[in-house]
């Protein structure tokens, strides 16, 4: 979009590429973005689309992202007094508390102090992280959709499609990752795929025929989804004018990326709402507890409400492994990927891929945004 478009034009048109992104300022260190608030950072829109997506009223999305907010900072101390005894943790949404898992009594008092419940579990998180880290290095069949650490179930959980339960190799992969530590076998009904899409006309940006949603605005570009695009290869607006090019790409074995941004193309802190909801301004990078509400907004579907179901999970696509994704109950379709993840005003991670659709519903991961900036060296650009 170059400066000679009027203003008008250019806010509808760059805000459907998800964000903004700026041509002056440059990549700065790699730092997360501080998690900056106001007292009532969510627009009526987006309580509306919370209420849409999840069955919520509007008082009841005002509490569930006032209580989201506090667990989110209980978790880093409760983090902390647990120590190597720490377990993980979870969001309750019915009760709005944050329960954090211990392997040691002695550990309980400390941990409820911070104003978390506590559970007592046989496994610590870093023994589970573990196991889960022997099963990344296994080969995994197509039939094996993705396995994550569960700290509710105090094992490492692995999805299996339904479809391919009974095939040799999955009950081959399954037996050697039981030996790795605690397993527990799920069943999901199809198996992931990245959102890229086709070129079709007038949305978000392109890259050859590839259309993706841009993430986060960070100083001096954007970030995005790795299978997207490879390092230098050109970017292209909504009007197909030359916006910039990929600095840095990593798929498979990651998912993430960011392009630098030029031409009369410059970036701001909003995640776009498409005039379903209002836009959202973002304001830090503080992650969200599993369990909490999270959205995403995306070239294709728009803007869509969900919760956190996992963390550190690795999503097998055929292309190969990612690894350290975030699972999430909002739907997403192709030409979603690359769009922003974010909770309240706090920016979460990219759009990866999932199963599913926004019709009848489906699983998506994104790629935590803090670990796309670090990798970088980038600083988000916050409200």
């Amino acid at each position: 979009m170059r400066r000679t478009t009027t203003l008008r034009t250019g806010l509808s048109a760059l805000l459907l590429l998800g964000t903004w992104a700026t041509a002056s300022a440059l990549p700065a260190s790699a730092a997360d973005a501080p998690a900056r608030s106001t007292e009532a950072p969510a627009s009526s829109a987006l309580l509306s689309a919370m209420q849409r997506d999840l069955g919520l009223t509007r008082e009841g999305a005002e509490a569930r992202l006032a209580a989201e907010k506090t667990a989110t900072a209980v978790e880093r101390k409760a983090r902390n007094a647990a120590g190597p005894a720490y377990g993980g943790s979870w969001y309750d949404a019915g009760s709005g508390t944050l329960t954090v898992a211990v392997t040691r009594a002695a550990h309980a008092d400390a941990v409820r102090a911070t104003g978390a419940t506590v559970r007592l579990v046989r496994y610590s998180a870093r023994q589970l992280d573990t196991a889960k880290k022997s099963i990344d290095a296994l080969p995994a069949p197509a039939g094996v959709g993705s396995w994550h650490v569960d700290p509710k179930a105090n094992k490492v959980v692995v999805d299996v499609v339904a479809a391919h339960r009974d095939d040799n190799d999955v009950r081959a992969f399954l037996t050697r990752a039981r030996q790795a530590g605690p397993v527990t076998v799920r069943q999901t009904p199809a198996a992931p795929r990245t959102f890229a899409a086709g070129t079709v006309g007038g949305d978000p940006y392109y890259t050859g025929n590839v259309r993706c949603s841009i993430g986060f605005s960070v100083h001096g570009g954007f970030v995005t989804a790795g299978h997207c695009g490879s390092p230098s290869a050109a970017v292209y607006g909504w009007d197909r004018s030359y916006v910039g090019s990929f600095q840095g790409s990593s798929f498979p074995g990651n998912d993430y990326a960011w392009v630098n941004v030029g031409s009369g193309w410059w970036t701001v802190p909003v995640v776009l709402g498409w005039g379903t909801v209002s836009d959202q301004l973002v304001r830090g990078s503080a992650e969200a507890p599993v369990g909490a509400s999270v959205c995403r907004s995306g070239s294709t579907t728009h803007w869509h409400c969900g919760t956190v179901l996992a963390k550190n999970e690795t999503v097998n696509y055929s292309q190969g492994a990612v690894h350290q994704m975030t699972k999430t109950s909002v739907c997403a379709e192709p030409g979603d990927s690359g769009g922003s993840f974010i909770s309240g005003d706090q920016a979460q991670g990219v759009t990866s891929g999932g199963w599913g659709n926004c019709g009848s519903g489906g699983e998506t991961w994104h790629q935590p945004v803090n670990e796309i900036l670090n990798r970088y060296g980038l600083r988000l650009h916050t409200a």
